[in-house]
């Protein structure tokens, strides 16, 4: 196993994870036994996830991940983040102190304006520019536009439900695209996006469908990283501001999560939009629930980067907002910005600004087989034969209607009778002496090689089809063209 992105990702029954002689050892007990050592430099990983919760990780491996300054995350396929563990730095107790008052001082209905702000924003470019949903976007956008007048938490709560309702209501008919293959062996309702609630649970819990099934896994990736983030700047990970406390998850999480989440369904939409999804990738369960194989939520995992990226502004941001509302503070320092560095970047001259991650690229497929292929083609070899002849049998016939229509026969009546009349209208006497039969065959028709089938059929005014059989000497022109060409391929005695 090697790190992809930083990240390596295990699945299945008898996992392993522990340290032998300073090496941290992985064992993956699906099918053939996987075992990798990593040591302490130069390893490479920045994220270790484990998918499903069969298997044993040791107090020291995890000691070996903080020494690294790496992550250990688990997840269920099903988009619950089980647990989060990373580096962290000594926390101010006065950040968490008016992370818990934010209510009281007021600072937590500004930074749940901004953040609700941000999210309002990329939803409506989401729905503007890649669903083409005017509509829906201009909805948004007055929405978005009512938070400033919202004077209380609960006013913004239902500012941003209105607008999902929209939003989600122009991703109702996104189409779902499978390998030709595959058709046959998947749910009627597997080939559209549908509804983000789940017919299962009401909300998007237990997706019944793919693409709410991916939705599902990469905003618990996501959510992963912004405990982490969290973590990392002192927050308390479970004292939210828009989100209710509960027991069930963590809430300050769950709002860091909401501007970003444009970003992951943008990531979704382009990916389905662009490529087919394979029926491989996806199990049904007795109650319809649609989950990932761990193969695939494997290469999910691959994102976690992207998004680490996307929420590190964003935390910092709510640490800033929230430092500001901290009484009688010993020092004046702001927050450290242990995310994105960007206190060094501005103490530092001609240093690149912090930049996200772009995240990666998802698995391209046939749309014939499903078989792996580059991101530049559409088929593999043996369907893409198979494609083209079906295209080209489908040209064929569109053409023959089109040449059956009756402006098609309108336009070859009028063809021919101008040719009649121009065949009858010419005379012998109006061809040069010279130019002869003889002469068009041995020396005017060898020098129509060097003049395009274009041009002879526009000089000509004749069709492309019958200029090429001019032009290879399968068709001789009526004499009073001869001139014409003799002039085309320099060959004119006065």
């Amino acid at each position: 196993m090697t790190p992809i992105r930083g990240v390596i990702t295990l699945h299945g029954h008898g996992i392993r994870v522990c340290v032998e002689r300073g090496h941290l050892v992985l064992e993956n007990g699906i099918g053939t036994h996987l075992r990798s050592r990593f040591p302490r430099v130069r390893h490479g990983l920045r994220r270790l996830i484990v998918i499903g919760s069969d298997g044993t990780v040791s107090l020291a491996a995890l000691r070996w991940l903080v020494d690294q300054k790496a992550a250990f995350v688990m997840l269920e396929r099903d988009g619950s983040v089980l647990a989060t563990t990373g580096p962290v730095h000594p926390s101010d107790a006065r950040l968490r102190r008016a992370q818990a008052l934010a209510h009281h001082s007021g600072s937590a209905l500004q930074i749940v304006r901004e953040l609700i702000t941000q999210k309002l924003t990329g939803q409506e470019s989401v729905a503007r520019d890649r669903l083409r949903d005017s509509g829906a976007a201009d909805a948004i956008c007055r929405f978005r536009e009512t938070l400033g007048r919202a004077d209380t938490i609960g006013a913004i709560r239902l500012t941003e439900s209105q607008a999902a309702l929209a939003y989600w209501g122009a991703w109702r008919n996104v189409a779902t695209n499978f390998p030709k293959n595959d058709l046959k062996k998947i749910p009627e309702h597997w080939r559209c996006f549908g509804t983000r609630a789940s017919p299962l649970t009401g909300s998007p819990r237990h997706a019944v469908n793919p693409p709410n099934a991916i939705l599902n896994y990469l905003y618990a990736v996501l959510e992963s990283e912004a405990r982490l983030a969290a973590a990392a700047l002192g927050l308390d990970p479970g004292i939210g501001l828009l989100h209710v406390d509960s027991p069930a998850r963590d809430s300050l999480a769950c709002d860091l999560m909401e501007p970003i989440r444009p970003q992951v369904d943008a990531y979704l939409l382009d990916w389905i939009s662009r490529t087919p999804l394979r029926r491989e990738w996806f199990f049904e369960q007795r109650d319809g629930n649609c989950r990932l194989m761990g193969s695939f939520a494997e290469r999910l995992s691959e994102t976690s980067a992207t998004w680490a990226s996307a929420v590190a502004p964003v935390t910092e941001s709510v640490a800033h907002m929230l430092s500001t509302t901290v009484h009688k503070q010993v020092r004046q320092d702001l927050p450290a910005t242990h995310l994105t560095q960007s206190h060094r970047r501005e103490a530092r001259v001609n240093v690149s600004p912090f930049k996200l991650k772009a995240p990666p690229r998802p698995p391209h497929v046939c749309q014939g087989c499903g078989a792996s292929i580059h991101h530049d083609k559409t088929f593999c070899m043996a369907c893409g034969l198979v494609a083209s002849t079906e295209r080209m049998a489908q040209v064929a016939r569109q053409g023959r209607l089109a040449a059956q229509s009756a402006e098609a026969q309108a336009s070859r009546a009028q063809t021919q009778r101008l040719n009649t009349l121009a065949r009858y209208a010419w005379k012998d006497s109006d061809q040069p002496g010279w130019l002869t039969e003889k002469v068009y065959t041995e020396r005017i028709q060898p020098r129509l090689a060097a003049i395009t089938v274009t041009i002879l059929a526009k000089e000509l005014r004749v069709s492309r089809p019958y200029a090429t059989n001019i032009r290879a000497g399968r068709r001789r022109p009526h004499p009073r063209h001869w001139e014409t060409i003799a002039r085309l391929v320099g060959l004119f005695e006065h």
